[in-house]
């Protein structure tokens, strides 16, 4: 009878586990992914709950929005969280900032490490570069935007590929399609077949910030901001530094 009870009392947790669990449907930048694919398991661990999540570029994720995708909770640079609550696509007042990130610099295998010292040689490093890969994300925009200032786009332009929304810039390299390669840090400390130099110069470097919105149809908003809330924890330094973020 004792064991039967027990049987019984464990049946009826096992219930309740499932009725209170849920699925969040999150679609994140590819800028946090090294980090989020460590947090994620500790948030469903603790809670009980499911998080599908689908990594992406920007861009991607935008379209998939645009096209009336659903989803609980997006996470992406926060210009653009910005926009979309402007537009109507996030709640009012949902953003929460979630990671620091800065571009790296890159190499593939057996090229010789450029000067990062500054951004001048920074200047001369890539005038010297047989080729150039660039994302379509925000580290891209900047390194155009960049050329175009120091003067050397329209040189630089016929060596220069710049990606589609969520390839990596590492994994071209690593197959031969470059030399020079910049993304977000985040994005090229776990590639292999290539080598990290560093961060660009910090006088010409450009800091992003990852930021989670919720969209207006999200099915639970009050999951999606528990959600938010845990990656948002200051405890998660460590786990944000190994993949090459900071806290915000």
């Amino acid at each position: 009878m004792r064991k039967l009870a027990c049987y019984a009392a464990a049946i009826a947790v096992l219930l309740v586990c499932r009725v209170d669990a849920a699925e969040i449907t999150m679609r994140s930048s590819n800028g946090v992914r090294e980090a989020f694919v460590e947090l994620i398991p500790q948030f469903e661990k603790a809670t009980g709950h499911r998080v599908m999540v689908t990594f992406d570029g920007t861009l991607n994720i935008k379209k998939r929005l645009d096209s009336g995708e659903a989803a609980d909770l997006v996470v992406m640079p926060a210009a653009d969280v910005d926009a979309l609550i402007a537009s109507g696509g996030l709640a009012p007042g949902s953003r929460v900032d979630l990671a620091k990130s800065i571009i790296g610099v890159a190499v593939r295998a057996g090229v010789a490490k450029p000067d990062l010292s500054t951004g001048e040689s920074l200047r001369r490093e890539m005038l010297a570069a047989k080729s150039i890969v660039i994302s379509s994300g925000p580290s891209g925009v900047h390194l155009l935007e960049l050329l175009e200032k120091q003067g050397i786009l329209g040189t630089l332009r016929p060596r220069i590929t710049q990606l589609p929304s969520g390839q990596s810039v590492g994994e071209a390299l690593a197959r031969g399609e470059g030399d020079l390669g910049f993304q977000q840090v985040s994005e090229l400390l776990h590639v292999k077949g290539i080598t990290y130099v560093g961060p660009l110069p910090a006088d010409v470097q450009k800091v992003t910030i990852f930021s989670g919105g919720i969209p207006k149809t999200a099915k639970d908003a009050g999951l999606a901001r528990e959600l938010l809330t845990f990656l948002r924890n200051p405890r998660n330094a460590a786990v944000l530094k190994k993949a090459g973020l900071e806290l915000p």
